[in-house]
């Protein structure tokens, strides 16, 4: 048994992040049969991710702010300190913070077999997409 070390704040990459985003790790793998990760992400207001999904799902607890959610159907759901969003595998979405609100949630993911898998990548959102029109 042992604390982790900490990890410095490392600011997200731009390619698949709009505005200001951080990260800060919690949990990640030991052991080769270990794939969980456990990151706190922190989001300035209207910072989003690109659409991307999750080879295993995902799970995000919102800890401060308010979240928004959205699908390639359209839906967006906002989402409050205290309510934990679960994203299918394969599920196409993003996340961001509302429009005015720093945003802050820990994400918890299943790495794939292969660590460089585990998140599909695709384009930025629209402002439209963002905005729900």
């Amino acid at each position: 048994m042992n604390i982790e070390p900490a990890i410095p704040t490392s600011k997200n990459p731009p390619a698949q992040f709009a505005g200001d985003v951080w990260l800060d790790p919690i949990a990640l793998p030991h052991e080769p049969d270990q794939t969980m990760v456990v990151a706190t992400v922190r989001f300035a207001p209207g910072a989003r991710t690109a659409w991307h999904s999750h080879q295993h799902g995902q799970y995000l607890r919102v800890t401060q702010g308010i979240g928004r959610f959205g699908t390639r159907d359209g839906s967006i759901i906002e989402v409050h300190p205290g309510q934990t969003l679960y994203t299918p595998p394969g599920q196409e979405h993003w996340h961001a913070a509302a429009p005015g609100v720093f945003m802050e949630h820990i994400a918890m993911i299943q790495n794939a077999e292969d660590a460089a898998a585990t998140t599909t990548w695709a384009e930025h959102i629209t402002d439209a997409e963002y905005n729900g029109e």
